[in-house]
Order: structure tokens, then sequence, then C-alpha cells
């Protein structure tokens, strides 16, 4: 990075379980307590998995327009709601961003879902009807089946006129947005990114697909404790759903309009396995590979990591693959460190989690506290590191490592440090 731009985020706006904008999420997350709770949103009593972490969100309470509201899809609208409270929380008025200067980067893995299967429904009568009547159809069809939707509607609501751009590289898609929009202003294209991800995947098809592969849990009975990172009793992932989004903007620009800066955006790096569409290697080779790029980017030693966030997901592949991608990556100071999942407590929202986690761990640096793994009561063996359980901690946080693993191979790592650091 050396002669490139700086870049911080100086907004955050979060939608997610358990609590609507950056605070209530925050308070959700050091306080241990789950969101996770049987599925209300359709009848799932004909799935495996039936539970998962519902966002209780209302478009009208959170700004969104009647007619926003029934034109989006609540990916969108998450989006939407997000976007407009990173802008506020940054300083920032629609009216300070020189359109052509400023961008979008919006990242999803599944994109308008849950519309484009309730519309489906719809016109072909509930699947009664081979050739389905597209009279049936809402006028926004075509918005749900192109996933470029989510990047034009944050666009739209900011006035933005430089690069916008959908990334869909499955469950690393928040991180690797953030990524994508950060060098954009490196690279000088723009001096302000709307930046985050977005998805509201709990419908039947989402379910339906993960229950054919058994990836999602079965432990139905027992919703809060459902989700078991690194615990020797988890038996799969808890569905989520949320979005996070950021202002990020160059380093110098914040700093001369006095913006609050949580965090800079100091290292980032993507790799693929190209191995197999949903398993992993034990060895952790690629993350541990994407960890190692990232820390290069940002000329950090392994050694100053002070806090990782796990990618944590809760399955037996995807815990023991990523605890021996960090050991491999940090060496022994894997086990001096902090690790931890927020998924225990807020779900798995697929793309949107890395940007949902990248939140979790600029507010971590600003508030010294790194939240815990909740639901950890009994350790797996082969996942021996500090994995933080139970109760958050407090203790001075300066750099993070925030990790993610995605279906398709996709491995990618990002390290946030505090703002004003040495570099």
């Amino acid at each position: 990075m050396a002669g490139q731009r700086r870049v911080v985020i100086t907004g955050i706006g979060v939608v997610a379980p358990g609590g609507i904008g950056r605070e209530a999420f925050w308070d959700l997350i050091t306080s241990g307590r789950t969101a996770t709770r049987t599925i209300s949103t359709f009848d799932p009593g004909q799935f495996r998995s039936r539970v998962a972490a519902e966002a209780d969100f209302d478009p009208l309470a959170h700004g969104l327009t009647p007619r926003q509201a029934r034109r989006m899809d609540r990916a969108a609208q998450f989006a939407a709601v997000c976007a407009a409270e990173a802008l506020a929380d940054s300083g920032l008025a629609v009216a300070d961003l020189p359109p052509e200067r400023t961008g979008v980067a919006i990242g999803s893995a599944v994109g308008c879902t849950t519309s484009l299967e309730r519309e489906y429904a719809v016109v072909s009568d509930s699947g009664a009807q081979w050739l389905v009547d597209p009279a049936y159809a809402v006028p926004h069809l075509y918005d749900y089946l192109v996933p470029s939707s989510l990047a034009r509607e944050v666009s739209w609501a900011v006035g933005a006129e430089g690069p916008a751009t959908v990334v869909s590289t499955g469950c690393t898609s928040g991180i690797d947005a953030v990524g994508h929009g950060c060098e954009l202003v490196r690279e000088g294209s723009v001096d302000v990114v709307l930046a985050g991800a977005s998805d509201a995947p709990i419908s039947p098809i989402t379910v339906a697909c993960f229950d054919a592969i058994r990836a999602t849990t079965p432990y139905n009975d027992d919703p809060e404790h459902a989700s078991r990172p690194f615990d020797n009793t988890r038996r799969g992932f808890v569905l989520g759903e949320g979005a996070a989004v950021f202002v990020l903007e160059e380093y110098e620009r914040a700093r001369a309009r006095g913006a609050r800066v949580y965090a800079e955006v100091s290292g980032f790096a993507s790799r693929c396995n190209a191995f197999h569409m949903t398993g992993l290697r034990p060895d952790g080779r690629e993350l541990a590979a994407a960890v190692t790029g990232a820390l290069d980017d940002a000329r950090i030693a392994p050694t100053a990591v002070d806090y990782v966030n796990a990618h944590g997901s809760g399955t037996k592949q995807n815990d023991r693959h990523e605890t021996a991608a960090v050991k491999t990556a940090l060496g022994q100071h894997a086990y001096a460190v902090p690790v931890s999942s927020i998924k225990s407590m807020i779900g798995h929202s697929l793309g949107a989690i890395g940007s949902i986690e990248i939140a979790a761990c600029a507010l971590a640096i600003q508030r010294d506290t790194v939240p815990p793994t909740a639901n950890l009561h009994v350790p797996d063996p082969e996942c021996d590191l500090d994995y933080t359980p139970l109760t958050a901690r407090e203790l001075p946080v300066d750099t993070v490592l925030t990790v993610g693993s995605g279906f398709g191979g996709f491995q990618s790592a990002m390290v946030l440090t505090a703002a004003g650091s040495a570099r």
C-alpha cells in the first residue's frame, strides 16, 4: 500500500437480528444474548431446520416511504436504511457528497430472493401452473431478478454518480464489497464510498437448499442455543438476515473535515481454494494465505493482532478449518489472541454477515471490547484457541483481523486498525 491513499470508516449503519441500528446491535453482541428463534415469517414445519435469526424490521418505522417499501425487496430495504444511518453517523449529508466522486459497493449472496420467491408463487399459483401468468406479477419483478438493484437503490438514495457495484462471492460478499470499495478510494477513483452488504434469505427456498445438504442446525427445540460455534455439540449453522453499510473516506479528507474515525481499513486479501463447492481442506491453507495477504497489505506483523473476528459458522468443517488457518497465519500468537464468533448471537446472514462483522470489529476498536462467543460450553478439543466464551472482554484493541469463508471456495480476510495508527 506504499504511496496509496488511506481509507477510513467514518459512518456505520446496521440492521441485525435483535436490534435495528448500530447501538442496538452493539448492545446485543456484547451482552452475550442471542436473537435466534423459531422462524415466524412462514410456516417452517416441513423443514429439518426451523430456526433462524430474524430482524424485527419495519421499513416505515425506519424511514422508508410506503412507495419505497412496496417497491423494494427486504434486502434492498435493509441496505437503504443502513446507508441512511451510516451517512448521518458520518456527519455528512447528501448535499456534501460530490456525485461524481462518490461510489457504491454492495455485497449480497442471494440478492432479492425473498420477493422473487414470493412473486413466483403468485404467478404460478404456488407452483401449480407450469405456464405462469405474468399479469399477476408486480411491476417491480425485474428488480427482484437482478441483484444490481441493491446498488442502484443506495446510489439513488445518496446521489452517487461514481462507480456502483454489486459483489456476490457467497458468504464472503460482505468483506469483499468493503474491500472493493476501499480499492476505489485507494486508487483515486472516488473520495467517498457507501460500502457494505445486505441479505434477507429467510425464505422457504433458502431453508430447503440448506436442509438438502444438512448445513443448518436441527436444534429446533432450543432456538436460543442452536448456534454453537466451536462447541463440540454443534450441528450446523443458524440462518440469519441483516445488513451493514459504511461510509468509507480518504483519510486526509476525513481528517480535514474533523470527522470521527472508527477505524482504518489497512489490509485486505482474498483467495479461492479451487477445491469443492461446499467442502474445505482441513489445513485451511487458502484462508491462511488470505490472512497473510491482508497482513502484508497492511504492513502489520501477526503478533500485532489484538482480536480475531472468526467466521465461526458453527459447522465442524468450518470451525476446524478456520482454527487451522489462524494457527498457520499467526503462528504461536494464535494461542494468545482472543477469537470470537458473533454468529453465535445473530446467526449467519450469508453475504451480509461479513459487513456486519466488520461493524463489530470497528466498534470493538473504538470501545476496546471483544464480543463473546455465546453458547460455548463444551469446547471442541480440535478447536483449542481462546474463543472468548459467553462473556465480552474489555481490553485494548488496536488491530483486528476479520475473516470469511464461503461456498465455492472463497476465502477473505481484512485488517482494521485504530484511527491515527502510524503507517
